[in-house]
């Protein structure tokens, strides 16, 4: 439950670029009033899981609880959209915490890039040919030469994501684990990913990267030709989605496994 500062919270609402996310931030700012997101008790966020995912980055070291409201096209992490009694849905709200991944990059000249991922760290190769990447967890070679298009990381958030379109596990937000998932892995061929813990170190090593180059991606932070890429939880970062009580976040995830 929402535990506001003051007997209403203070409200900023945020909203994608469509016409039907602009017109609904106007309607509800004239309803409840808005802040700058700085100044806000809760972010409404207005849109799809995309917005949700922008939100999430720009408030990243503030910890404010956003509320997503579903005007985008699956709006997986989104409430419905409703208008009316906005106030009494963000009092009842249950809250859900999001810990993001943080990858470190080294790219061919031995830059070290650090940019932080709330739904996935993915690798990709950068040539006709496919990559060459070795497995560590935890610093343990695990796989020793995969041959594939690429890699990726997963949170619970994001696995619903990338991951999902990579044939990638469905995570329940609060399973505590992380999925790694291969992108069209040639070789081993049978090799379909691993669950991994949330605490679990994961680091990729570019075989050959002159001759198969590798970008790294952590969301959309995107770094070309790098060597060597680390994932480990974000810990010193909370994130919190606010979920309305019917809203059954359990019951989707099954049913997303289940349905055709």
């Amino acid at each position: 439950m929402v535990s506001p500062s003051r007997s209403a919270p203070r409200l900023a609402f945020v909203a994608a670029a469509t016409p039907a996310a602009r017109s609904a931030r106007k309607r509800l700012e004239k309803l409840y009033g808005s802040v700058a997101p700085a100044q806000a008790d809760i972010i409404v966020a207005l849109g799809g899981d995309g917005l949700m995912l922008q939100t999430l980055h720009r408030n990243i070291r503030r910890g404010t609880p956003i509320y997503g409201m579903n005007l985008g096209t699956i709006g997986f992490l989104m409430n419905t959209y409703k208008e009316a009694r906005l106030l009494q849905r963000l009092n009842r709200a249950r809250q859900f915490s999001l810990t993001p991944l943080r990858m470190v990059a080294v790219n061919t000249h031995g830059r070290s890039v650090e940019a932080i991922a709330i739904n996935e760290v993915s690798l990709l190769r950068s040539s006709r040919q496919t990559a060459r990447i070795a497995v560590s967890i935890d610093g343990r070679k695990r796989l020793p030469d995969l041959y594939c298009d690429g890699a990726l990381v997963a949170t619970p958030a994001g696995s619903t994501a990338y991951n999902l379109s990579a044939h990638g596990p469905i995570l329940p937000l609060g399973a505590g684990l992380l999925a790694l998932t291969p992108i069209n892995a040639f070789r081993p061929r049978r090799w379909r990913g691993a669950l991994l813990p949330r605490h679990a170190k994961v680091e990729f090593t570019v075989l050959d990267p002159r001759k198969r180059p590798v970008a790294a991606a952590a969301d959309s932070v995107e770094i070309a030709n790098v060597v060597r890429v680390t994932v480990t939880e974000a810990t010193d970062i909370g994130l919190t989605l606010l979920f309305d009580p019917e809203h059954d976040l359990e019951e989707r995830i099954l049913k997303e496994q289940f349905d055709p």
